[in-house]
């Protein structure tokens, strides 16, 4: 009896009292509410830095930029297209900037749009440029961040950055007044007119509904971390309510608003997107295009301005590919001396040297972005992104038909890379909030690579290096 009495009493003893799993339970999820609200703050914590970083960077990245356009001047190209072109006489009015387009159509080149604005700046004078050109560097960094989709500060900065850091020729791309207006200027009109048509694009089925299971998963593993990585992803991936009313996505059944007087202002927009320059031209002809297709696949509607816009930007490529002025300056290239062979082989290592060389920094990057985003949180490219991709592969490749490719041409194709990035990145975010600072520390890497090109150029045009 005693025996059994022992035993009884240590079972009685080891057996959970009545209400013991419920409290646990309920200091448990105390706990996960607690740890979560505290990820929460320190996440708050981190975007208002962040957000302080980003607008003292903007300030200095705005006030570099002018003082590197104050210290270059008119220059090279820019005396000539001062001129009427045929003859010394100064250009002074549009009528004069007309007349002397004319004749470089027919006798130098086909980029009648780029020289056209360039030869409104150079009448503008020197100081006038210089401030344009910070505030056109500013609308392709806001440009691209509406391409990509990601439109907040940080992003603007990094946008900014990479425009200067991963320039194979920042110099003659940016500050020199004929590249800007052939690159700079002319690619904020590109990614303008690409926006109008990659906001329409029909939601990519496959990817969204990967992204929304990532997104669930995610919540599920956050545990004590709380769900707020989970709730972001499910808010901002392209099958939530918020993504669908990004530009690049829409759920099926929404109607999206066209944007305002577009059937009038994408023809002209068109134009200027087409007749570019001679890589970035047929290349976004080629996407806008696609988007029609995919439109015309999905069974949606194809607005009468999305034909009107592409058949404008075809229109343009035409004009400058077929001007009478390319055959002459190529007729000058001495590669005309060569045999097809040759030929060929100088082709293919100009494309290598673009890849290899021009685009190599903001290829490495993108390929560490899709690294994370594809491989280690398993996200697919969206069409958007895919589009982007097929528009630097074609811009690319434009060069083999080219016989002569210097790395300030390589511009156009090296934002559409940056667009892809921070779509990424945007995408990397939604679904890991945590991985913001290791983000923001390689954007802030290239930032800082960008003003030592321009600091250094500074410090020896005044003498500060020798």
């Amino acid at each position: 009896m005693k025996g059994v009495r022992q035993r009884k009493k240590i079972g009685t003893a080891s057996s959970p009292r009545p209400g013991t799993g419920r409290v646990r339970g309920k200091h448990s999820r105390k706990r996960g509410r607690a740890d979560a609200e505290l990820g929460r703050k320190m996440s708050e914590k981190s975007n208002k830095i962040i957000l302080v970083m980003s607008g003292i960077l903007t300030v200095v990245f705005i006030t570099v930029v002018y003082m590197t356009n104050r210290v270059v001047p008119f220059m090279m190209d820019d005396l000539w297209y001062s001129t009427l072109l045929f003859e010394e006489t100064p250009v002074s009015s549009l009528a004069d900037v007309i007349r002397s387009q004319v004749w470089h159509y027919n006798n130098w080149g086909g980029r009648s749009m780029t020289h056209g604005i360039l030869q409104l700046i150079l009448m503008a004078g020197e100081n006038a440029a210089d401030i344009l050109n910070v505030g056109v560097t500013l609308l392709l960094m806001a440009a691209v961040c509406l391409v990509a989709d990601h439109r907040r500060l940080p992003a603007f900065v990094a946008a900014g950055g990479m425009v200067l850091g991963l320039n194979a020729d920042w110099r003659m791309s940016m500050f020199w007044q004929s590249g800007a207006a052939n690159y700079l200027y002319i690619t904020v009109f590109i990614l303008l007119f690409l926006f109008c048509y990659l906001r329409e694009l029909p939601e990519d089925g496959k990817a969204g509904a990967r992204k929304v299971e990532i997104g669930g998963a995610e919540a599920g593993k956050a545990g004590a971390r709380g769900t707020e990585a989970g709730k972001t992803e499910r808010l901002s991936g392209p099958g939530s309510r918020r993504g669908a009313g990004s530009p690049g996505f829409i759920r099926s059944g929404d109607k999206r608003s066209a944007l305002p007087g577009i059937t009038v202002w994408i023809l002209p927009l068109g134009i200027l997107a087409g007749w570019s320059n001679e890589n970035m031209g047929p290349a976004v002809w080629i996407v806008t295009l696609a988007v029609i297709w995919l439109l015309h696949r999905e069974q949606r509607k194809i607005r009468a301005w999305m034909v009107l816009g592409n058949l404008a930007c075809l229109a343009g490529s035409v004009l400058c590919i077929a001007a009478p002025g390319n055959a002459v300056r190529s007729a000058q290239i001495r590669e005309e001396e060569y045999g097809v062979l040759w030929r060929l082989f100088l082709r293919s290592y100009g494309e290598c040297k673009g890849a290899m060389e021009y685009l190599f920094p903001a290829l490495l990057v993108l390929g560490a972005v899709l690294l994370v985003s594809r491989f280690a949180l398993g996200q697919r490219l969206d069409m958007r992104e895919k589009l982007l991709l097929l528009g630097v592969l074609l811009s690319w490749g434009a060069f083999f038909l080219s016989p002569h490719y210097p790395g300030r041409a390589s511009f156009g194709t090296m934002v559409l890379c940056i667009c892809v990035i921070l779509s990424l990145a945007k995408k990397i975010l939604g679904q890991r909030p945590d991985l913001a600072w290791p983000l923001w520390a390689g954007a802030l890497l290239v930032w800082f690579k960008g003003m030592y090109f321009c600091g250094e150029w500074l410090s020896l045009v005044w003498g500060w290096i020798k």
